[in-house]
């Protein structure tokens, strides 16, 4: 049995039943989720996206859009395979860039599953949130250690974490960008008495283990050796988390989509409404036909741009547009599954309420659909300067005109 046969035999079998005991105000049972990633061993299915030597499955991107998109089918399917955001981005980066004392600290125990982690970078305002440049959390040497004081902001996952990876200023090291402030990232134990967190912030998804949380950072004193990877590099290694990270989740909740796919096709199948079944009136007919395209246009772009990663590219510009079109997509599919499926669709007896509360973040988190459409159009005004550099491309119209030269006609009507 294939790996996209075997994920989903397991999420069917063993993951989908104990949805029920998972509870938006309480989350899911400890022991019930220890005993879900002990089946997840069992099937050879557990932490797919880490190193063998690490404890995990050792797969590439490409594998792991197939894994990760089945165990999406379930909002526990991530956290089974302990595969969920923001563990997983966390593990990838300490595999990057931790020494190895630090992955035996942190990332051994991670993957195991005997810990959880958060990511600390977004910032209540005036502070960093899609523009990291306003980064104010500030770390400072004090003799042999570093003290860090700041506020941090929806930093999910933190509540009952053991450890968060922060972003902070710095002004040692030369940092790889001069056009933004110089940051570090910090290990921090979560029980550091500098490190508190201030409130669970109430949201509209809840399905994150550890909520979404407010942390205060005053007088925070940690060691030399908390620094991940090189003084002043922080940003470097934010991109180094954020392009695979963005991806990662574009899998996880194309899953979601298509099972809201799958259970609005069967409603619609056994509904009857004006004396046939709802599937065969045009306009829920329209509305499975064009949730079922865009999800197959998704899965495509999820598989072109991990081939990119697995290749060596950096893929900021095809995560971003993949991370655009999947996020709207997921949205579009979960909000016409809920309206074929009505007053059904809106109960809590099928979990496409609970999708649709969740899947609305997925717009925002990872960079709003606005942030990454401004990507894109720079890269596409940019590439269209450069051809106009070396091709002498000027726009239609103004080839007739007699100045024009003999490269910008043969260019004309590009």
């Amino acid at each position: 049995m294939d790996l996209k046969e075997r994920t989903a035999a397991f999420v069917r079998e063993y993951v989908i039943p104990e949805e029920r005991y998972l509870d938006e105000h309480t989350g899911f049972p400890a022991e019930k989720l220890k005993e879900l990633r002990r089946q997840a061993r069992a099937a050879g299915l557990f932490a797919p996206h880490v190193e063998e030597e690490w404890g995990g499955m050792g797969l590439n991107m490409r594998e792991m859009s197939i894994v990760f998109e089945e165990a999406g089918h379930s909002l526990l399917g991530p956290l089974a395979l302990n595969c969920s955001a923001p563990d997983e981005g966390n593990m990838h980066l300490l595999e990057m860039v931790a020494t190895q004392a630090q992955k035996e600290r942190y990332l051994r125990p991670l993957v195991e599953g005997e810990i959880r982690s958060c990511f600390a970078m977004t910032e209540p305002p005036p502070g960093a949130g899609t523009d990291p440049s306003l980064l104010r959390t500030s770390a400072v040497r004090r003799g042999s250690d570093w003290v860090i004081n700041g506020d941090k902001w929806y930093i999910t996952g933190a509540e009952g974490a053991g450890f968060a990876i922060c972003m902070a200023r710095t002004e040692d090291g030369q940092g790889q960008d001069s056009r933004q402030p110089r940051a570090s990232m910090f290990l921090v134990d979560m029980d550091n008495p500098g490190f508190q967190i201030v409130r669970k912030i109430p949201s509209l998804d809840a399905d994150f283990a550890g909520g979404h949380c407010e942390i205060a950072i005053r007088d925070c004193v940690v060691p030399e050796e908390a620094v991940l990877g090189a003084v002043g590099e922080g940003f470097k290694y934010a991109q180094v988390r954020l392009a695979p990270a963005r991806l990662t989740h574009c899998m996880r909740w194309l899953g979601v989509a298509q099972r809201s796919l799958d259970i609005a096709a069967q409603y619609a199948n056994t509904r009857e409404s004006f004396g046939q079944s709802l599937g065969k009136h045009q306009m829920v007919a329209e509305m499975i036909a064009d949730s079922a395209t865009e999800i197959h246009a998704a899965r495509l772009m999820i598989w072109h741009a991990a081939w990119v990663l697995d290749t060596g590219g950096n893929a900021k510009y095809e995560t971003s547009m993949t991370k655009t079109y999947v996020a709207e997509t997921v949205n579009r599919v979960v909000d016409r599954a809920l309206q074929i499926c009505g007053s059904h669709g809106i109960s809590m007896d099928l979990p496409l309420a609970t999708f649709y509360r969740s899947v609305r973040a997925f717009r925002i988190y990872d960079g709003p659909s606005e942030i990454h459409r401004t990507v894109i159009a720079r890269q596409v005004l940019k590439s269209a300067a450069q051809v106009a550099q070396t091709e002498g491309f000027v726009p239609e119209g103004a080839a007739t005109r007699p100045e024009t030269t003999e490269a910008a006609r043969r260019g004309e009507g590009l």
